[in-house]
């Protein structure tokens, strides 16, 4: 040590951090009785070029162990090994023959040898293991790059994998780039034209991609090795901290585009599993700390589904978790965070449920977070499921619910009609008693996990027979409808309905209240062959086919025409800037059956009308949802004196191009009804000169009528036709 001129260094901060005359190394470690620094010069060497022993006497700060080693700069390798007891029983896994990752380390850099079980688990494979990088993250030019900080009532969220978006050969990128943060920037103006506001990544933290079964890949990445750095694979550059600066410049592209950037964050569990799994970071550090075991210590709690529970209240983990969140705000320049099963985020050591979860509070109240959208997947793999009642205020949450009852709704489900209209209308059942904007509720019908939308109209049954678990994993109660024929038809007849049910879905995610979100390939009807659960199909399964956009022109213009209308100003109204979330958001809102006022909440209804009024501007929009399977006959609100004529925006009975048109370009509907098609929306508006005069209920239906009481029929005449 004395030769190397190695200085004692500091605690803080934590992580390995670039000054003018080296670097300095701080290291959350309670247990450990001596902390080893290992230095390599590739990222396969066969052994450490030099190893540094940190004294406990001078090196180590309460639980931090420190070093300032001179000479290092950035794209140095590092890794650290720690001796001391290892004791299952007590909670204790130190294990002196194990390089761990820094927890707080920017880059990871993976030898073309890793192994996740190497062959010898009894000797130090320094080729075959990750290591950490030094990286100084203040080189790089945002050229004047911030957080957009768009508001939520003008967010349209694109779910995608990084490399799934433009692997396929069919992406058109240079080979080079195909399914990287590179590919991605290239397809920009896809999604641009699209218009979506923000795209959803799939975790790209560093993962570990052998978690999966035997001869898979985990293709989805929710198996993290680190909080920190971007994944390695996603980066067409092969120098080890390439992939830090090709994320900002795809970050940096997007925000150009005017487009957000969301994570799909994995803060409840890590890739070093249970207690037979490996060993690369956290266990090797303070197993107890941070992870949830159970009471016998030996055995980990599993609310996660994966083997392991990350202990996310504990102070230790709490700041570790913060501090991932401010580095991705502030030196990566994302806008937001979707948390995978965030429930697991509000249990305590022995796992039961908080009422005010210190991380959450952590979080939320955070200055530098201020203004980040903050989305919580509110359940978790153990059955706790606290949509609707999440702890927080600036907290959004998807909503399983809208999910499943738009689900039920068009594939004919009794019962479903009176739940599938408050979750038209920012689901206030769940939400009204927050006294918050409809926002809260992240609307969506399909995401990564389940079936695509064009599987949804096309499959009753899941078929994962690829994933080598004799098609018992993934969900069974997919609530989902065929159209009659099992897989691909042949018969147009069964095509052309399951376009509409596509069209329809697509429909009410886009226009209800709420913040809508659509799954990557939705809008050219990308299919996965059935398979529901793809996580580990790195192949064509799960790939973006390029050549559906060319396939299904027709559903990929009727997304953008929606897209068009929710996100951007209403042309009418441009000293207002105002969209059409917002003026549904503020309009008077009434229900109808296939009569006025006379909507049918009984279980047999499958029908729903909604006039939506702004009585000053002198705007009806008036949608008709029949999930019947013949047409029916809506009335429509009477046209009075100095008002024009029902304009048809929307009709996804109709063949493109009249499914739906530029909202100025709406023909005139010169009629009193409206004849709707089964299994079909339409939305018609007019505009009038004066103020618009609409009959209102009192109260909502919710409140007027009940949650649960299900079987009133307000109108019984209507039967099953409702």
């Amino acid at each position: 040590m004395p030769g190397r001129g190695v200085a004692v260094g500091t605690s803080a901060p934590l992580g390995a951090t670039v000054s003018p005359h080296g670097v300095n190394f701080s290291l959350y470690c309670r247990s450990g009785s001596l902390v080893e620094l290992l230095l390599f010069d590739r990222v396969d060497d066969p052994a450490p070029k030099e190893i540094i022993a940190l004294d406990p006497s001078r090196n180590r700060t309460f639980h931090y162990w420190h070093i300032h080693v001179p000479g290092l700069f950035a794209g140095q390798l590092y890794g650290y090994r720690v001796h001391g007891a290892s004791d299952p029983e007590r909670g204790l896994r130190l294990d002196s023959r194990k390089i761990l990752l820094d927890p707080y380390g920017r880059a990871v850099a993976v030898p073309e040898r890793y192994c996740r079980f190497p062959a010898s688990r009894s000797e130090l494979t320094c080729d075959r293991a990750m290591k950490s990088v030094v990286v100084d993250p203040d080189t790089y030019d945002w050229e004047g790059d911030r957080p957009l900080k768009r508001p939520s009532a003008r967010t349209i969220i694109y779910e995608m994998h990084v490399r799934g978006f433009t692997r396929d050969p069919s992406s058109g990128v240079a080979q080079k780039s195909r399914g990287t943060y590179a590919g991605l920037i290239e397809k920009i103006p896809y999604l641009k034209q699209l218009g979506i506001t923000a795209v959803e990544l799939l975790p790209v933290f560093q993962f570990d991609a052998q978690d999966c079964p035997p001869e898979r890949v985990n293709y989805w990445g929710y198996s993290p090795v680190s909080f920190f750095a971007p994944h390695q694979a996603y980066s067409s550059r092969q120098d080890p901290v390439g992939a830090i600066d090709e994320f900002r410049d795809m970050v940096k592209a997007l925000h150009r585009a005017d487009i957000e950037v969301i994570l799909d964050v994995v803060y409840n569990h890590t890739a070093e599993g249970n207690e037979d799994g490996p060993t690369f970071c956290y266990r090797g550090l303070d197993n107890a700390a941070y992870y949830l075991l159970e009471q016998d210590q030996r055995r980990y709690s599993n609310y996660t589904g994966t083997g392991n529970t990350l202990n996310a209240n504990h102070p230790i983990v709490r700041r570790l978790i913060v501090d991932s969140l401010r580095y991705w705000v502030e030196v990566m320049h994302v806008d937001g965070f979707r948390f995978d099963l965030a429930s697991i985020l509000t249990r305590d050591e022995s796992g039961r449920p908080l009422s005010n979860p210190p991380i959450l509070w952590d979080i939320e109240s955070d200055p530098v977070l201020a203004g980040t959208k903050l989305i919580a997947e509110a359940w978790d793999a153990a059955g706790l499921y606290q949509v609707g009642s999440f702890v927080g205020h600036g907290w959004k949450e998807w909503n399983g619910l809208f999910r499943d009852d738009a689900r039920d709704f068009f594939r004919g489900e009794r019962g479903s009609a009176r739940r599938f209209a408050d979750r038209l209308v920012g689901s206030p059942e769940l939400y009204g008693h927050k006294e918050r904007e409809p926002e809260q509720s992240v609307n969506f019908v399909t995401c990564h996990d389940g079936f695509t939308l064009n599987d949804l109209v096309s499959y009753n049954d899941k078929h994962n027979e690829a994933n080598g678990e004799h098609n018992r994993d993934g969900s069974d109660d997919n609530k989902s409808w065929n159209c009659g024929v099992e897989r691909p038809a042949i018969d147009p007849n069964v095509e052309r309905l399951r376009n509409r049910q596509v069209k329809n879905l697509l429909a009410v995610t886009l226009l209800s209240l709420g913040m809508p979100m659509i799954a990557m390939g939705d809008e050219v009807r990308r299919t996965q062959g059935g398979n529901n659960n793809a996580y580990c199909q790195d192949n064509e399964t799960s790939w973006f086919d390029w050549r559906l956009v060319d396939k299904h022109p027709d559903i990929h213009r009727f997304v953008a025409l929606l897209n068009a209308r929710r996100a951007l100003r209403d042309v009418e109204h441009e000293h207002r800037q105002t969209c059409l979330s917002d003026l549904i958001r503020h309009a008077t809102k009434t229900w109808h059956g296939i009569k006025l006022y006379q909507p049918d909440w009984s279980v047999d209804s499958h029908s729903i009308a909604l006039t939506a009024a702004l009585k000053q501007e002198g705007l009806l929009v008036h949608m008709i949802l029949n999930a019947y399977w013949e047409p029916l006959t809506f009335e429509l609100p009477v046209v009075r004196d100095g008002a024009s004529a029902w304009r048809r925006w929307i009709d996804t009975a109709l063949d493109a191009p009249l499914d739906i048109v530029p909202w100025q370009s709406a023909p005139a509907i010169a009629a009193s009804h409206y004849r709707s098609e089964g299994r079909s929306v339409a939305v018609l508006y007019l505009r009038s000169k004066e103020p618009i005069q609409v009959r209102e209920f009192d109260q909502s239906f919710s409140a007027r009528y009940g949650r649960h009481d299900e079987d009133v029929a307000l109108t019984p005449q209507l039967g099953n036709a409702g």
